[in-house]
């Protein structure tokens, strides 16, 4: 399980270095197979939470555990936490063919694999990809084949959970709803835990059972996405209409 207990960050920012609070003693868990979203607006503090349940920057206060041990600790997440980010160049090595990065991937794999090639071509092909992709820079893709070429390495080492901060937001919608059903397929398939870092309360609530409402570095709500007319907080009503309503 993940645990996430009183976190809190801030940064110097500004002439006077003064600090600014970005997450405020935020505190949740996810249990395997769950799949989450946290949504909010840009701006909110999500991305930095985000960093902070991959261990990529450590809590001014509180802690992330997984299982117990801390995250920060790279051992506790490797090969048992992934990542797809917003823009797919944060993951893929532009002078790295998809045979590469894929390749890459493995090496964090604990689970020893005795046809590594056919093992990344089925991989491939579970998201929509061919055999022929393999030779494919990531320049040579458009925006959603590199996405999904993104999805396939962090989803390589057959981690218990997968982080998708804004994985879909740069794409066309069309793709969009695409990448979304490729993604309920993984989570099946593999029986993956979802974090879903979002804005998009439609793509939440599509990807996800239960939605965690973030404003201005905490947590406004907490609720399932039947509950959807029992909203409590003002701020979690006015983000819901805004966005359904338009």
């Amino acid at each position: 399980m993940l645990v996430v207990q009183n976190v809190t960050k801030a940064y110097r920012s500004g002439f006077k270095r003064q600090k600014r609070q970005i997450v405020r003693d935020v505190s949740f868990q996810c249990e395997r197979g769950q799949s989450i979203a946290i949504i909010g607006a840009s701006g909110s503090g999500k991305s930095t939470l985000a960093r902070m349940l991959l261990g990529i920057e450590k809590p001014d206060t509180g802690t992330v555990r997984l299982d117990g041990e801390d995250v920060h600790h790279r051992h506790v997440r490797a090969g048992r936490m992934s990542v797809v980010f917003q823009n797919y160049q944060s993951s893929l090595h532009p002078y790295f063919n998809v045979r590469q990065i894929l390749t890459e991937a493995l090496r964090q794999c604990d689970t020893p694999i005795k046809d590594k090639e056919a093992h990344m071509v089925a991989l491939l092909d579970s998201v929509g990809l061919s055999a022929a992709y393999m030779n494919k820079y990531p320049q040579m893709m458009s925006g959603g084949e590199a996405q999904r070429v993104a999805i396939a390495r962090a989803v390589m080492t057959k981690p218990d959970y997968l982080v998708l901060d804004e994985a879909i937001s740069a794409l066309d919608m069309s793709i969009q709803s695409q990448i979304l059903d490729l993604l309920m397929m993984l989570r099946d398939r593999y029986q993956l835990s979802l974090i879903f870092i979002t804005h998009d309360i439609q793509a939440a609530v599509y990807l996800c059972e239960d939605l965690i409402i973030f404003n201005e570095g905490q947590i406004q709500e907490c609720l399932n996405r039947h509950q959807l007319k029992g909203l409590k907080h003002h701020y979690t009503r006015e983000l819901f209409e805004k966005q359904l309503m338009s």
